[in-house]
């Protein structure tokens, strides 16, 4: 990792009349394979090179005043990937999780992971659990990371607690709709994206936050992601101001 320091200052408005940045910005990681195979590395350096990408994303995003930052690290269908690979990818999250939280606390940075933490082992669930705790009070910037995260589990999820709630009584169906089920989805305690960014030039959301991203403006980065630097970050926010969000209703 990067030995420079996270920023300790967020912008949470912008000077000279610039709109303001999106409330959350979601990120699709991409591009890891690629970056080491163009070197003749083995993927295991993409990845480690990837991490390092997260920190200046997180670096970018703090001083953009960007007050929600989610990021796809690591999702369900990873799982099907070679068992050395898998293995070099929960060794990294577990070294990460034990370099970088003392760090992101005194940057004011919150932790919180979604996703099936159950099919991590033991120690890692644990380390889980304690950056979430020990960043708990921090609100300068709300970091979320999907970890075995498929939005479709999500969803299917959600709709069985909906439905249970529903068969003990403690729901009404009457009174279920799109702002109830919400609260049932992991993300519940968030807002929903305003921008979503994937790199490597894949255009596809690939199975992440489908029920959040419903009117979240994307955008598309040919940079693989250990290339993505902050002014990637920027010009996809630049990129965001000149959208028109109309969430449906006729412009005016």
């Amino acid at each position: 990792m990067s030995t420079s320091t996270y920023p300790i200052a967020a912008r949470r408005t912008q000077p000279g009349g610039i709109e303001p940045p999106p409330v959350h910005v979601a990120v699709i990681m991409d591009g890891n394979g690629r970056w080491a195979a163009a070197r003749h590395l083995p993927r295991i350096a993409g990845h480690r090179e990837g991490a390092r990408a997260v920190r200046r994303t997180i670096e970018a995003a703090i001083r953009q005043g960007v007050e929600w930052l989610t990021i796809y690290a690591f999702s369900s269908e990873n799982w099907r990937r070679p068992a050395d690979e898998v293995l070099d990818l929960t060794g990294l999250l577990r070294q990460y999780l034990r370099t970088e939280i003392a760090e992101l606390k005194a940057s004011g940075v919150r932790l919180r992971f979604i996703g099936d933490r159950c099919r991590f082992d033991n120690g890692i669930q644990s380390d889980l659990r304690d950056a979430e705790r020990h960043t708990t009070h921090n609100s300068r910037l709300n970091l979320t990371i999907a970890l075995s995260y498929g939005a479709r589990a999500e969803i299917v999820e959600a709709a069985r607690a909906a439905a249970a709630a529903i068969r003990d009584g403690l729901l009404d169906p009457a009174k279920f709709d799109e702002q109830v089920f919400a609260g049932f989805l992991a993300t519940a305690e968030m807002p929903d994206p305003d921008l979503i960014i994937r790199t490597s030039g894949e255009r596809r959301l690939s199975n992440f936050l489908l029920w959040q991203a419903a009117y979240a403006e994307l955008v598309f980065l040919d940079v693989l992601w250990p290339d993505f630097k902050a002014e990637h970050f920027a010009a996809a926010l630049t990129e965001f101001a000149r959208r028109e969000r109309r969430f449906g209703a006729r412009p005016g």
